[in-house]
């Protein structure tokens, strides 16, 4: 409307304040969101890359990084003798602390065997290890602490030469390295030791099926991937979600004030204009919509410029820390709008009030 787009426009100044306002609320909550979707993909970062369907674990863990599991050494032998079983990897995982420079590093140590799988998906430099004295170490842990391929890192007061660096094995909690099995079972003083085993299923087996024969074995914990990546995931979001949830919260509410403080001091400051309006007969609620269409406008243009803030200040998250991975869907940019819609209708709700009591008798008075 005429009237709405001139009494934005009439203060240049306060109309950028609103826009910069909801502009960075919007920008928070995509990063915010972003981080956690990133987060999650991280979490389940180790299952998404392997070819298995199915994850058999001690009896009673149902988590791949929030419990240890040690199987007995037949296990293995077992799995693989059930119909539609196509492959067997076994893995000995450990988290352990590094001594990196003098600082305390926490990472989680996966021993595999190389020719069966379970170890590193995309190496960005180097091989994988050929003997029990070499590992792969993650890229993002290898630059934070000046390592690289030759190198010695000490892992359980043993030394190890990294050979190879590997690519997407961070997550802002820590990070994954690899070692040979039997490296590790020699590190655990554990010969045989396994604590997951990674199960492919033969071409038109349906994985479920081949999961409940599985599961009549004794002492096993059997599950799906899908269902050990969302245990996971949920394990690790119990204690990050509610954080996050609530500071985007917090940022919605910050954006809604900016826009709400704005148009009520436009609104307040013309009441003569609005009063003579309502003395010529316009309705309520045609005031209102010049309100609502003013909050429409400061939020439509903050939404635009807050997802174009989100996508650069992602890219720089992830350059000056790249175990951060703010992943920025293409539903957001529905959900961007959503939010600035909402952070309208709220801005509209005060200055709406000031003008239902507006009495035109009132303003010719003064």
């Amino acid at each position: 409307m005429l009237v709405a787009r001139k009494n934005l426009l009439q203060e240049k100044t306060r109309l950028a304040l609103s826009v910069g306002g909801v502009a960075l609320a919007i920008m928070l909550v995509l990063i915010l969101d972003g981080l956690l979707v990133g987060m999650f993909r991280q979490i389940t970062a180790y299952l998404d890359h392997t070819e298995a369907s199915i994850i058999v674990a001690q009896e009673g863990v149902q988590n791949l990084l929030g419990a240890t599991s040690l199987l007995p050494a037949e296990t293995g032998d077992r799995v693989a003798g059930v119909r539609g079983v196509k492959q067997v990897v076994p893995i000995l995982s450990q988290f352990v602390i590094l001594d990196l420079h003098g600082k305390k590093q926490p990472a989680y140590l996966i021993g595999y065997s190389k020719e069966l799988g379970g170890g590193p998906w995309e190496l960005v430099e180097g091989r994988e290890p050929r003997n029990d004295k070499e590992m792969v170490l993650d890229s993002v842990l290898a630059e934070r602490h000046g390592l690289g391929i030759g190198d010695l890192v000490e892992v359980m007061d043993r030394e190890f030469r990294i050979v190879g660096v590997s690519g997407g094995t961070a997550t802002w909690m820590t990070s994954f390295f690899f070692l040979p099995k039997s490296a590790v079972e020699e590190l655990l003083r554990a010969p045989g030791a396994t604590s997951f085993l990674l199960v492919s299923v033969r071409e038109g087996q349906p994985p479920e099926a081949v999961r409940d024969r599985i599961a009549r074995l004794n002492d096993l914990e059997v599950l799906l991937k899908s269902e050990m990546a969302a245990n996971d995931t949920r394990l690790f979001a119990r204690f990050f979600s509610a954080p996050v949830r609530l500071m985007t919260g917090i940022a919605f509410l910050v954006g809604a004030l900016v826009v709400g403080l704005v148009i009520y001091t436009a609104t307040v400051e013309r009441q003569r204009e609005y009063g003579v309006l309502k003395a010529l007969g316009a309705r309520n609620r045609l005031l209102y919509q010049v309100v609502l269409v003013q909050a429409a406008l400061a939020a439509l243009l903050g939404t635009a410029l807050g997802m174009g803030l989100a996508r650069a200040a992602s890219a720089l998250i992830m350059a000056a820390r790249p175990q951060f991975l703010v992943v920025l869907q293409a539903d957001m940019a529905g959900r961007a709008a959503v939010i600035g819609s909402g952070m309208a209708l709220v801005a509209a709700l005060l200055p709406a009030r000031v003008l239902a009591r507006l009495a035109p008798a009132e303003v010719f008075r003064r």
